[in-house]
């Protein structure tokens, strides 16, 4: 069986090692690629470091990351995309704990209801929440949504299928096995819950907090939408450079900020996942 497996695998390789040539496939594709998101990107980087006068250097992202305004925005950043994360984990492996393990009707309903989210766009979420919290609103709590934390509750209620979705399949891949050997020698369910299930879903659940924090630090709608007093992230922050004052070359300095923000977050979260698809093929 096994040479059997090994030769099934090894003939498409075969194969394409019979079909040379044919990499110029690749050359339309990347051609797009480099037309519709490299060539704007290099139109950016030029010009944050072209200032108004038309001199050419980096006194422009010296004057961006030394004021005290890019500072304070780019820390407001972290911390709610930071907020949020830690929000999202903790409610989505809840939910999904929920949802795997405690048997009740409609549990298949809840998690479509909140796959449903995913399909929304983010301002909705946040005009939801005015008419539940904002001052005409069912609640009335409106000094509490336009601040920082109606912005962290929006996010975390945005964002959470975000992490619950891929919870739920660590934990269906969870052997029942380990978790009966486990219950048999007489642990508790809280010593399953740590020594068992969560470190199988571990990988699964650090992607999933790694692709939140990257879709929190870009999160435009609510924030706008929202309006929170004194809150001023980065994305705002090259909206208001580029629309409102016209300083395109300061809100390209901060656009490439964070650009270089996003490809790191990114980079971390593909390299989670594909630790977490080899140790499932591993344990295969």
């Amino acid at each position: 069986m096994t040479g059997l497996a090994l030769a099934t695998t090894a003939a498409p390789a075969r194969r394409r090692e019979k079909q040379p040539g044919r990499g110029w496939l690749l050359l339309p594709p990347v051609l797009v690629l480099l037309g519709f998101f490299g060539y704007p990107l290099v139109l950016v980087v030029l010009q944050s470091l072209e200032s108004k006068t038309g001199e050419f250097g980096l006194s422009v992202w010296l004057d961006v990351v030394g004021s005290a305004e890019f500072r304070d925005a780019a820390w407001k950043t972290v911390a709610l995309a930071l907020g949020a994360t830690a929000g999202c984990v903790v409610l989505g492996t809840f939910l999904a704990l929920v949802i795997a393990f405690v048997p009740f009707p409609g549990a298949r309903t809840l998690s479509r209801l909140v796959d449903t989210v995913l399909a929304f766009p983010s301002f909705l979420i946040a005009l939801a929440f005015t008419f539940i919290y904002g001052s005409a609103g069912i609640l009335g709590a409106g000094g509490f949504l336009y601040s920082p934390f109606g912005i962290l509750l929006a996010e975390i209620t945005f964002y959470t299928p975000f992490v619950m979705r891929p919870a739920l399949a660590a934990f269906g891949q969870v052997s029942s096995a380990q978790m009966e050997v486990a219950a048999s020698l007489g642990a508790k369910p809280g010593h399953v819950l740590r020594q068992v299930i969560l470190p199988e879903a571990l990988p699964s659940l650090a992607s999933g907090a790694c692709l939140t924090m990257l879709l929190a630090m870009n999160e435009f709608g609510i924030v706008l939408f929202l309006g929170a007093k004194d809150v001023t992230t980065l994305p705002m922050l090259v909206y208001g450079k580029g629309i409102v004052t016209f300083d395109f070359p300061q809100a390209c300095v901060i656009a490439v900020v964070n650009v270089l923000f996003s490809l790191a977050l990114y980079g971390t979260y593909r390299r989670l996942t594909k630790g977490g698809r080899r140790a499932a093929v591993d344990q295969a």
